[in-house]
């Protein structure tokens, strides 16, 4: 006969139970969370899971209890009631367990880590309720080719579907047993399938063969999915995006170099897609604050007064990643090419730097918007480009652009390391010629090195360094140590004596730097003077082929009033000019 005082305790603990209950599904609808139990079957066809033949009774932990046979709409994931016409059952299950009866072993099936309840819902809820830890259960082993987390949800079994197919139709994870291909959204196994039946069909053209699948599975991570991941990993990109595993940031990157390719026309590294996936698309606080700033700079502030990015900016963000390649620092040229035969004087001098650096020329022709229909003179162009790029074996892709020539080749410069230009209109020496001079704006908004080309070519035989104590100066420096040393250049440095500031003590930071570097130089100290022109003398003296200095350095007001050494030596230079920032 039933202990009445113990039923009715047990009907009051239910009654807190579906209190409870309630609660937490309201939390969990408020939070966009799921608080359901998994269905067995569902997770059984989704894993394509087995289940074997036999059993054992052993105590087993009931946290990872995450699913049921065919009660899963009863409870709630922690075993909470969800049903008020259970009480008497569940009531009676609890008089027993707290009597002398206790509480009979249930029947499981395991996948993974985690348990599905094939008979005893209502013990496992008695039990949470409890307080227990552990239950003594009958467990059936079910065999999946991928483990079962304990703390997925329900709308993550799609992805685990997926991912299952994955793995059965690709056989990567016997392939490669290390490959860890986590995504987090679902839809994405079978692109990253498609990227595999993709590298399979290109790899037997490159290789003139038939191409086993398992081959292009291999193939694909080694020298496909590996590098960008490695990208991922070097310059900690993963860091940027919460909750996202490196293989969503894979196919991020991936569908984002088709776009930005598509859109601009030329081939991108990865680090420089990962780099603007990062600008564009990271949550952090401070990436949105510099992104909103820059666009209220663009709208105040006029083009010839904005004073461009940092000193330094450039070589601090991308020598990073030319380190990686073969420490190439001029990867990717950018060559701007119009209609004047002239500008093909920067196609061949950039050519000569591609040959040393093995790099890639980014071709770019800029159209007014009054002149988009010059279909004929662009023709030519294009022509002319490709001919030069393949008597030379380089590789290079041209691209035509609409609007405003200056801003156009800014905005272009930040998928380069060095822009090639022609010096056709230098800076006048007037205020308002300064202030009407693209080339001039160009210089100071630019992102990246400019290479000022007169109409004369140099080998890089022989460099002048006008070394000043200005930040940009020391750029300037760092390049042309790098020129001297992998280019095997003849370098000379050039010093002018600064107000407050003898030439010699400036000179003595070069010295060290490149005497750190092994790099011998010829050093020139030179009183005070006008600068442009001495540069200009001293370049010519020496029978230097290339001139190196620094940008703009005063408030961009001041020089545009009052004009700049850099305006003058590229109105008076013969020779190349290159202008670091």
């Amino acid at each position: 006969m039933p202990n009445t005082i113990n039923y009715h305790n047990a009907v009051n603990d239910f009654k807190e139970a579906r209190r409870k209950a309630e609660q937490q599904t309201f939390l969990n609808r408020v939070r966009g969370e799921s608080n359901e139990l998994l269905s067995y079957e569902t997770v059984r066809q989704a894993m394509k899971a087995v289940e074997g033949n036999q059993t054992k009774l052993k105590e087993i932990p009931l946290d990872v209890i995450i699913g049921s046979v065919g009660k899963y709409s009863d409870f709630t994931r922690d075993f909470l009631p969800l049903r008020d016409t259970i009480q008497d059952r569940w009531a009676n299950i609890m008089e027993k367990a707290i009597g002398l009866e206790g509480l009979p072993p249930i029947e499981v099936y395991k996948i993974g880590d985690a348990y599905f309840v094939q008979d005893g819902n209502h013990r496992v809820s008695v039990a949470r309720q409890l307080k227990a830890t552990h239950i003594q259960a009958y467990v059936t082993e079910v065999r999946t080719r991928i483990p079962l987390p304990t703390d997925i949800q329900p709308d993550q079994l799609i992805i685990l579907a997926e991912k299952n197919n994955f793995f059965e139709h690709t056989k990567i994870d016997q392939l490669r047993p290390d490959a860890d291909l986590e995504l987090t959204v679902p839809g994405q196994y079978p692109i990253l399938e498609e990227h595999i039946s993709v590298h399979q069909y290109f790899m037997g053209i490159d290789e003139r063969r038939e191409i086993s699948y398992e081959e292009a599975v291999s193939h694909w991570y080694d020298h496909v999915y590996l590098p960008v991941v490695d990208v991922i990993r070097e310059h900690q990109i993963l860091d940027n995006f919460p909750n996202r595993t490196e293989t969503d940031l894979y196919l991020w990157i991936s569908s984002h170099r088709a776009d930005l390719e598509n859109e601009l026309g030329w081939k991108i590294d990865t680090p420089q897609i990962a780099d603007d996936l990062v600008y564009k698309f990271s949550p952090s606080i401070n990436t949105r604050i510099s992104k909103i700033a820059n666009r209220i700079l663009d709208i105040v502030i006029p083009d010839p007064l904005e004073a461009g990015p940092p000193a330094g900016h450039w070589r601090k963000k991308y020598v990073e990643y030319t380190e990686r390649d073969n420490n190439c620092l001029f990867k990717n040229i950018l060559v701007p090419l119009g209609k004047d035969t002239n500008h093909w004087y920067a196609l061949d001098q950039a050519l000569v730097i591609s040959k040393r650096e093995s790099a890639h020329l980014h071709g770019l022709h800029v159209i007014p918007e009054s002149d988009i229909n010059l279909e004929a003179s662009i023709h030519n162009i294009q022509e002319e480009f490709y001919r030069r790029c393949r008597e030379q074996q380089i590789s290079g892709e041209l691209a035509i652009d609409v609007g405003g020539v200056a801003h156009t080749i800014c905005e272009r410069a930040h998928w380069a390391d060095i822009i090639v230009t022609l010096l056709a209109h230098p800076p006048g020496d007037s205020t308002f010629q300064r202030m009407g001079s693209g080339f001039r704006t160009m210089i100071r908004k630019c992102p990246r090195p400019v290479l000022a080309v007169p109409g004369h070519i140099t080998n890089f035989n022989h460099l002048l360094l006008a070394y000043s104590s200005s930040p940009k100066a020391k750029e300037a420096l760092y390049v042309a140590a790098y020129m001297a040393g992998k280019w095997h250049s003849h370098l000379s440095v050039l010093t002018i004596s600064e107000e407050g500031a003898d030439a010699e003590d400036i000179q003595v930071s070069a010295k060290e730097y490149l005497k750190e570097l092994n790099i011998s130089a010829e050093y020139h100290c030179m009183p005070d003077g006008n600068i442009a022109k001495i540069i200009i003398q001293k370049a010519d003296y020496a029978q230097a082929d290339i001139i190196l200095m620094g940008g703009y350095k005063a408030i961009p007001l001041v020089e545009l009033v009052l004009g700049s050494v850099v305006d003058q030596v590229l109105r008076d230079t013969l020779i190349p000019v290159l202008i670091c920032r």
